[in-house]
């Protein structure tokens, strides 16, 4: 973590320094006297170092959100624009007066100034002002200050190309652009997307790492997105067409990350979750294991995996694996394997006793066996069979047990009641609701539907009844606290993890946060000894209780627990020539990415709340450097694209702005009025500390993000 500190210190100060770097050279190539060269602001003159080389004070500044290059004659602050002037128009005087006192000697043109002080700030224009220094930046040329103000922007795109190629010669690393699982409901489940679907075209862009998907995802058209799809198993690809939906703030189509048939490898990452199936696994499972059977059913793709686990919830499975014997000797490849066979107990889930309401029918799915018998969206399920539906969260095992067979559906349309007779699909696919708001996904029936948070029943004795909490009550929240510091350090200890510190949250309740299908999910992962504090409403009057889960007797958990490998892609060029080649490309990418999504932001597609601060920033640049030093060039290349682009915004104070203000010099001959260029410098500044705050407050918290709890 502190290797990744210094990395994160260091890179961030260089994409900063380069910026800086870039007007300062500029400057000293066209003439101009440069004051300050400053990585960070020296608030109050406050500096961590700083040392005078020359006419130039070098220095780190005690605020680390930027830099700044202090040119003589340049001044942004509008409350010291005529002092500057002044100062400037006094020392060109006494510089005159100085010269006139040799000699034989006379001041250069440049230089000659009224010897009384003829003349004020008041009558002297911006464009006269800038003759009393030849070295001042405002005695320049248009296209000389046109090529400082833009050097720092062209550094960052220059080094952004640099940090892109070395970062492709070390190689970049990211999930591949492979479909894990599907979001009940969500555009990518409607359309009829699968596990083990390999997206290789969003929108006409092709894509092979998942975050490029998600990126493309973003920005791409509300309306439908079409998809390129290689399947396993089909001869030619897919073409498919998907409606975002937005979730967290930013569209999504509703897809997780794959994984390999294979437990984690990293040593940071524990084998199995504590307190779940896999750890009773005998014998147990060691890193690196390949699973390759299931009940001696030969596997080949993780999703095939999670299928069989959803379709033998309640069965103990026989896990074969090839494991290596060890290392190896040195020339041994690969080290010698061999395969052992683990059994694995069935999981029962974790509940409190506790069945809430089940909520209309929210998504049916494309030429499933519902879109077929006309069930649609806004249908409230009731029996199956004649007989009621129960705990919507147990009716997907209900339905699985009937795959393949014609089942009679009562539902409820508008307040009337409506049979269906529907033959089911007889295949069962994994789709748990894994995020937030999910719903409860039928699969072999194709329709999504919520669990609301009223109370419908409560199991006589159990934990739900013992804290208090009864048919009718409207559940708000759950507070979820983690072990006590001693608790957490034993386990520590015993499962090998010194990351093991989790924090105190609220999952909460409301009409557009129908939460209880995730927290149960989340439930069965939860460390041994976590707390549960439970709010609701009854007749307006708020209540608490803290019921303790308690094992099911007849309700198992598809998943085990251990913890597989993601599936990841390693982009490396083979060559100088296919990293200048693949180098280049990301540098457009990232620069291009920007503007889209500056784009989103500005139609409302994402967020205003997903802008990341400088915390936000930091702490995404500590967790990319520790997945790899490739992987931190092409987030450094990302950042000195997005810093150069923003950089050159047409926003007073920013590089942008004082570019628009030179070419309306360059157009008109002269400059803008001193009172224009102090208002559009106010209206800037607040712009900037406007963005400053709110970001500040998102990255603090004062302000939620979408989703944040």
């Amino acid at each position: 973590m502190w290797l990744a500190g210094l990395e994160v210190a260091l890179g961030l100060g260089f994409v900063i320094f380069v910026h800086e770097l870039g007007h300062f050279t500029v400057a000293k190539l066209c003439g101009v006297r440069v004051d300050k060269f400053m990585i960070g602001f020296d608030i109050g003159g406050i500096r961590l170092a700083s040392f005078r080389w020359g006419e130039t004070l070098y220095g780190i500044g005690i605020l680390p959100l930027g830099g700044y290059v202090k040119m003589l004659g340049q001044e942004d602050n509008p409350a010291q624009l005529r002092k500057e002037m002044e100062r400037a128009r006094q020392e060109a005087a006494e510089k005159a007066s100085r010269k006139r006192e040799l000699p034989g000697d006379s001041a250069p043109e440049a230089d000659r100034v009224p010897a009384c002080g003829c003349g004020s700030p008041e009558s002297d224009s911006p464009a006269e002002t800038r003759l009393y220094d030849p070295r001042s930046y405002l005695a320049k040329s248009v296209p000389k200050r046109m090529a400082i103000i833009s050097a720092g922007v062209i550094m960052n795109m220059i080094f952004a190309f640099v940090f892109a190629v070395c970062a492709y010669l070390v190689g970049v690393k990211d999930h591949a652009s492979i479909v894990g699982g599907v979001v009940a409901g969500g555009g990518a489940w409607q359309a009829g997307v699968e596990a083990d679907d390999r997206i290789e075209e969003v929108a006409g862009r092709k894509v092979s790492t998942f975050q490029g998907m998600m990126h493309e995802i973003v920005n791409g058209d509300m309306n439908g997105i079409p998809l390129v799809i290689r399947r396993p198993g089909a001869d030619e690809p897919l073409k498919i067409t998907v409606k975002p939906q937005e979730s967290g703030g930013r569209p999504t189509i509703g897809v997780l990350s794959s994984r390999e048939l294979q437990i984690v490898k990293e040593k940071e990452t524990p084998v199995f979750l504590p307190g779940t199936a896999a750890e009773e696994a005998k014998p147990q499972f060691l890193r690196g294991d390949r699973i390759v059977k299931v009940d001696g059913q030969p596997l080949e793709r993780y999703g095939q995996l999670l299928d069989y686990l959803a379709a033998h919830p309640d069965k103990p499975l026989q896990v074969t694996v090839v494991r290596s014997k060890g290392p190896g000797r040195k020339d041994e490849k690969p080290a010698a394997t061999e395969e052992v066979t683990i059994d694995v107990p069935a999981s029962p889930m974790k509940q409190f006793g506790l069945t809430m309401q089940m909520g209309p029918i929210v998504a049916v799915q494309a030429d499933s066996p519902a879109a077929n018998a006309k069930i649609r969206p806004g249908d409230l399920l009731q029996t199956i069979d004649g007989q009621p539906v129960g705990d919507p969260l147990r009716v997907p095992d209900e339905i699985r047990k009937r795959a393949g067979t014609e089942v009679t559906l009562g539902l409820q349309r508008d307040d009337k009641p409506m049979t269906f007779k529907v033959k089911l699909s007889s295949v069962s696919r994994y789709c748990q609701p894994d995020v937030p708001d999910s719903p409860v996904a039928l699969p072999e029936l194709g329709v999504a539907y919520f669990v609301l948070n009223k109370v419908a029943s409560v199991a006589p004795g159990g934990p739900a009844a013992e804290a208090g909490l009864q048919p009718g009550d409207q559940l708000t929240g759950v507070k979820i606290s983690p072990p006590s510091e001693d608790q957490l350090k034993a386990m520590r200890e015993k499962y090998h993890d010194d990351d093991m510190n989790p924090k105190e949250t609220t999952i909460p309740f409301k009409d557009d946060e129908r939460n209880w299908p995730c927290f149960m999910l989340a439930l069965q992962s939860f460390l041994p000894e976590t707390k549960f504090e439970f709010t609701w409403q009854r007749d307006k009057k708020e209540m608490s209780g803290k019921p303790t889960p308690v094992p099911a007797k007849d309700w198992f958990d598809a998943e085990r627990g251990w913890v597989a490998e993601p599936t990841m892609i390693t982009q490396k060029a083979g060559n100088l020539g296919d990293a200048l080649q693949m180098g280049s490309h990301e540098t457009v990418d990232s620069a291009l990415l920007v503007y889209r999504s500056l784009h989103s932001v500005g139609t409302n597609k994402v967020s205003v709340r997903m802008v990341a601060g400088p915390w936000g920033i930091l702490q995404a640049a500590l967790f990319i450097a520790r997945s790899g030093f490739g992987n931190f060039l092409a987030f450094l290349t990302l950042l000195s694209a997005n810093l150069a682009v923003l950089n050159f915004l047409p926003i007073p104070l920013l590089d942008g702005g004082h570019m628009v203000l030179l070419i309306y010099e360059g157009v008109r001959g002269k400059p803008a009025g001193e009172r224009v260029q102090e208002v559009m410098t106010w209206i800037g500044l607040i712009l900037i500390l406007t963005l400053m705050v709110w970001a500040f407050g998102l990255d603090l918290g004062f302000f939620a993000r979408p989703g944040a709890h």
